[in-house]
């Protein structure tokens, strides 16, 4: 199993509160943000890297700004 970057770990556990606060499964995010469920449980693990498009995606999926997604995330 691959290394966890921090970075990329911080970024997933945001994804996944966030989501679950709004009661989203994986899935339905997916649906939201134009994205595969495969790849949201990549980012929610901190396996994926997602460029900075997907997460705005993202960030708007959950009706958030793509700052408020990110806070905490420090390299």
């Amino acid at each position: 199993m691959p290394k966890r970057d921090p970075v990329l770990a911080a970024l997933g556990q945001n994804v996944r509160q966030r989501r679950e606060a709004r009661e989203l499964t994986q899935e339905k995010l997916a649906e939201k943000a134009g994205l595969d469920p495969t790849y949201i449980s990549g980012i929610e693990r901190g396996l994926r890297n997602p460029g900075i498009r997907n997460v705005a995606r993202l960030a708007k999926a959950l009706g958030l700004t793509t700052a408020r997604l990110c806070e905490g995330v420090d390299a």
